[in-house]
């Protein structure tokens, strides 16, 4: 019975870090999240502007 108790202790002590774990992961996605959507905001403000200048992919650059 005690060897059960230990591994329910041991089992039960791993779900609550694993929890912490999961909480803070959810909190940095939360905030990447709202910093991926500043970035996608900002692009897309640069890019309303005419003002974006960089080339992508085949793209070919103004003096063509």
């Amino acid at each position: 019975m005690q060897e059960i108790e230990e591994k329910l202790a041991h089992l039960i002590r791993s779900v609550d870090d694993l929890s912490d774990v999961v909480a803070r992961q959810g909190k940095e996605i939360e905030t990447l999240t709202r910093r991926v959507e500043m970035l996608m905001q900002r692009e897309g403000d640069r890019e309303a502007q005419g003002s974006g200048g960089i080339v992508l992919g085949d793209e070919r650059p103004p003096h063509y």
